[in-house]
């Protein structure tokens, strides 16, 4: 799963709750998540803490406690359950980076390529029982018993999600794409927002915010997979994706648009799972239009996106509204690098 908080822009530091004004959202919440890691001498406590030595902006915790306080939610409840899908998702950021073999992660060494396949699964683990932890004092404290629920019902779609990946034999359709790439991305994004809700009693606004994250989490993932075969989304090695037959909108769209017998070529050496051959598949990618259709539905998804979110209720707009930016300059990237008149023209035509 790609990790949004490097990205994540400085309008998340406006409109927080006023008790985090006292010092920056940030800082509060890492020294919220440093005092509950292993202390010192424990097992675990090193892996725990050079993990969470560098934890981003913490973009699900920080709109978890906006619309805490666009809601009058309960601080310390809000609190505790931004703190729960935060580890969540790091736990998910330490299990990926050990199925996908990634040595870096956020700048740094990976806790994977640090400490070793065994401690980074054991630790991705605590984290996972501390998120439920988390989760459940968030719940006694508003008297939201669903909130176990909810964090459970999300990770289980992304867990699912991941797997999928996982599990790809051949090359997918762009339907089965969008699915897994949207299970992976949306749930701990929606995750914050719906627990916040429920505690808030304010449940039936709920019914278009997954479509919402869904529409937005692809738009996201998408950008990730062009800039991943422009050798620019952190990987060690340009279209590392194939090489690895991780599922890759570029990928998916050069496959259906090759006219037999170039597409049974290309699903041959695919299925084989031999990368003999891998840069001359590669480049005939890159110099094909895949990475430029992939940008045009990349775009149309982000106008999808706005449409979701002019649509919900006005409270949550505001709370949502720093992320859809925040995303959108990291979509218009790879598509400005591609062709700046696509992003020009993409908005033209809203």
């Amino acid at each position: 799963m790609k990790d949004l908080s490097p990205a994540v822009s400085d309008h998340l530091a406006d409109n927080e709750p006023a008790s985090l004004l006292r010092t920056s959202a940030s800082d509060y919440l890492v020294s919220f998540v440093a005092s509950r890691l292993p202390n010192p001498g424990q097992p675990l406590a090193e892996a725990a803490a050079y993990h969470f030595t560098k934890t981003g902006k913490m973009l699900r915790a920080k709109m978890a406690l906006r619309a805490a306080s666009a809601l009058s939610v309960d601080e310390a409840a809000a609190l505790h359950w931004a703190v729960a899908v935060e580890v969540m998702h790091n736990a998910s950021l330490v299990h990926d980076d050990i199925c996908d073999g990634d040595q870096f992660r956020r700048g740094r060494p990976s806790v994977y390529a640090q400490y070793g396949s065994n401690v980074a699964l054991a630790l991705g683990d605590w984290m996972i029982a501390l998120s439920f932890e988390l989760a459940a004092e968030a719940a006694q404290r508003s008297h939201t018993p669903i909130l176990v629920k909810i964090l459970a019902s999300h990770m289980k779609i992304t867990t699912l999600g991941e797997a999928c990946e996982f599990d790809m034999q051949r090359i997918c359709s762009w339907r089965d794409y969008l699915q897994i790439s949207a299970d992976k991305t949306a749930p701990l994004l929606t995750a914050p927002l719906e627990g916040v809700l429920n505690m808030g009693l304010h449940g039936g606004m709920m019914t278009s915010i997954g479509a919402y994250f869904r529409c937005l989490g692809n738009a996201y993932q998408i950008a990730n997979d062009i800039l991943n075969f422009m050798g620019d989304d952190g990987a060690e090695a340009i279209a590392s994706d194939l090489g690895r037959r991780r599922p890759n909108a570029v990928t998916v769209l050069y496959h259906e648009m090759l006219d037999e017998p170039i597409k049974a070529d290309f699903e041959n050496w695919y299925e084989a799972d031999c990368n003999v051959n891998l840069k001359a598949w590669q480049s005939k990618i890159i110099e094909s239009s895949a990475m430029h259709f992939a940008a045009q539905k990349m775009l149309k998804m982000l106008r999808e996106s706005e449409e979701l979110a002019a649509a919900q209720p006005a409270e949550l707009v505001n709370v949502i509204m720093p992320v859809q930016q925040m995303l959108q300059q990291i979509c218009k990237k790879p598509a400005t690098a591609l062709s700046p008149h696509l992003v020009v023209s993409s908005y033209n035509a809203k």
